[in-house]
C-alpha cells in the first residue's frame, strides 16, 4: 500500500522569500531544512501535519490553476480565522459549498497556484 509522503508545488526562480511568507507565516507551516544536494535547487520545504509540502523552482514556471494541494484546518474556527488572515494579507479566498459536510475555500499562492483549505464538519 502506498501513502503520500509529500506534495510539491512549482514556483519561479527567486521564490524563497514569498514561499516563506505565504506557506510559513500566513499558513503556519513549519519550514524544514532541505537535505544535502537539494539546497542548490532553490525553493523551500515545509511540514504539513505528518507530511511535507515542497516548493520547487521551475525555470519554465506556469501556475497550476486546477491541480492543487488540499490542506486541512483543525476545525471550522481555525478555517475561518485563516481565511480572514489570508484576505487581510491580500490573498482573497473563494468559498466553495459544493461538498456536504465540508467547509472549504480556494486561494492562490503568490505565483497563482491554486490551494484548497478545508475543515470537515
Amino acid at each position: 500500500m502506498l501513502t503520500i509522503d509529500h506534495v510539491q508545488v512549482a514556483a519561479p526562480t527567486g521564490c524563497e522569500a514569498a514561499a516563506r511568507s505565504f506557506y510559513g507565516r500566513l499558513l503556519g507551516l513549519a519550514e524544514l531544512a532541505k537535505p544535502g544536494d537539494t539546497l542548490g535547487n532553490g525553493g523551500a520545504w515545509f511540514r504539513a501535519g505528518d507530511r511535507e509540502l515542497h516548493v520547487g523552482v521551475d525555470p519554465e514556471f506556469r501556475p497550476a490553476h486546477k491541480a492543487h494541494v488540499g490542506l486541512a484546518a483543525a476545525d471550522r474556527a481555525a478555517l475561518e480565522a485563516l481565511a480572514e488572515r489570508l484576505s487581510g494579507a491580500g490573498h482573497p479566498v473563494k468559498w466553495d459549498t459544493r461538498l456536504i459536510g465540508v467547509r472549504r475555500f480556494f486561494v492562490d499562492d503568490p505565483w497563482g497556484n491554486r490551494v484548497e483549505i478545508l475543515a470537515r464538519e
